[in-house]
């Protein structure tokens, strides 16, 4: 398919001057770039996809997955794009670190990420980044050569890793991290990550603005005093445990933490990942009052919009920061209305049953952490945005064009021309109902089971190759490693 029209659809754009719910106009793709838009295009030889009655929005880019974390890498490259593809997302950057979990490997960055790559090329349905943790000095060290060698610009610190392990207390760090005995994981070593960080912006001043940190916050101290006290007390089951073991004002501690070693570091380009909270919120918000001259940027995770404690189906909804009581999630949508938010993502992490669970299936804290959920990202905030006054614009600019600006992929997340013909056919008047099974990703549960959506990704094209037609996958592993700046 190196050229067609996409014609009759409403299509949403997320610049500014935009309508706020899309325009009718038709879209020329070439050899997988956006050649031409506007109304009533001819179509000469170019084949006609009619999208008569859908939504035609920018592939999302979702900057905020796990690949590998809890299945071999290259098997989550295959499935894990596949259910992307399902939810309209066409680039995922997915984070990578060292230590257990991933690849199971320590060392050097050097010999580490040339085999994530290598593992993952020519597997994946959708195009695809890494977000890379420096979680040893010598790693400090590789940033330099990690920005100009593979085009790695973003990073990333999990604040709670100074004593909590990835899904509760942790006896032994260095042997969780594969991090040196004589190194420690902690507000020190975040501070020289900031610096060196900071120190790569310096070297490559025409790379700066693309060049930011991503900060997981909660505070491991109070976790782990707090999993102590919910366990003793007893009175709590389930996930309302979990929230509870791991209190909101956590994360705030830990937003403001890491806001004033930003400010101390001169380090401007933070991202505060999956704030689930109103204390989060609070936080983060009067961070950017205190430090203005810091470009704070807020993410929230579809799951922690849709769902709670109470209604998110079973266990399978244990991830950090937990999901939140009802209040929780309705102050996210009231910064999300207020324009707090600057963009939404899945933090998708697929973790099959037999995983998830362990011999109790009724223990929270045997429980791991973390779900799948890229397929529902646009289809979840499109339904609930429209019912609460969401801009089908605003949605747009939530999903793509906020999150591939920050992270050095100007090339993708808009409809214009010269662009990559990246896009999402969306049909606004399906309702159907999320089933587990039905999804691409090898995980057999999701926390969002039963709910009832109101849209539908039909169709999803990456670079111009279509690899969902109406809602089914089609064609071969098409993805790109994509190295930053993606102009």
């Amino acid at each position: 398919m190196s050229t067609f029209l996409i014609k009759n659809g409403t299509v949403v754009r997320p610049e500014e001057n935009a309508p706020a719910d899309g325009e009718y106009l038709d879209i020329l793709v070439t050899h997988g770039t956006i050649t031409k838009i506007g109304p009533d295009l001819s179509a000469d030889d170019a084949e006609v996809i009619d999208a008569a009655g859908k939504l035609v929005f920018p592939g999302v880019v979702d900057a905020h997955q796990h690949w590998g974390i809890y299945n071999p890498l290259g098997e989550d490259t295959v499935t894990e794009s596949r259910a992307s593809a399902q939810g309209g997302v066409t680039s995922a950057i997915t984070y990578m670190r060292t230590g257990q979990y991933y690849l199971n490997k320590g060392g050097p960055y050097s010999e580490f990420y040339p085999e994530v790559l290598a593992t993952s090329e020519g597997k994946a349905y959708i195009d695809y980044a890494f977000h890379l943790a420096p979680m040893s000095k010598q790693h400090i060290e590789e940033i330099p050569s990690l920005v100009e060698d593979h085009g790695v610009t973003s990073f990333k610190i999990f604040m709670f890793y100074g004593s909590h392990g990835l899904h509760g207390r942790s006896t032994s760090q260095s042997e969780f991290l594969m991090i040196p005995e004589d190194e420690n994981y902690n507000l020190a070593h975040f501070e020289f990550v900031m610096r060196g960080i900071q120190a790569a912006r310096e070297k490559y001043p025409e790379l700066a603005p693309h060049i930011s940190l991503s900060l997981h916050c909660e505070t491991a101290e109070i976790m782990s005093a707090y999993t102590k006290l919910v366990e003793e007390e007893g009175t709590l089951t389930g996930l309302a445990a979990y929230s509870a073991s791991r209190p909101q004002h956590s994360e705030g501690l830990a937003v403001t933490i890491a806001s004033f070693l930003a400010d101390e570091t001169g380090l401007p380009n933070i991202n505060l990942l999956h704030l689930s909270s109103a204390k989060a919120l609070k936080a983060a918000m009067k961070m950017a009052e205190a430090f203005p001259h810091v470009d704070f940027r807020r993410e929230v995770t579809i799951g922690h919009l849709l769902a709670d404690i109470d209604t998110a189906h079973g266990l399978g909804g244990k991830v950090n920061p937990p999901l939140r009581p009802r209040d929780d999630v309705e102050a996210l949508w009231e910064h999300m209305l207020a324009g707090n938010i600057d963009w939404v993502v899945s933090d998708h992490a697929c973790c099959k049953d037999e995983q998830k669970f362990g011999d109790d299936r009724d223990d929270i804290f045997a429980a791991k952490s973390g779900f799948g959920g890229t397929e529902y990202l646009l289809p979840g905030l499109i339904t609930e945005g429209r019912k609460r006054g969401l801009s089908l614009r605003r949605i747009a600019e939530l999903t793509s064009a906020n999150p591939a600006a920050r992270y050095g992929l100007p090339g993708k997340g808009r409809l214009v021309e010269g662009a990559d013909a990246d896009i999402a056919i969306v049909d606004p008047d399906v309702v159907w109902t999320v089933r587990a099974e039905d999804s691409e990703s090898t995980q057999e549960y999701t926390p969002f089971e039963g709910f009832e959506l109101g849209a539908k990704v039909t169709d999803t094209f990456v670079r111009g190759h279509r690899v969902l037609t109406d809602g089914v996958i089609t064609g071969e592993p098409v993805g790109r490693y994509l190295q930053r700046p993606y102009l």
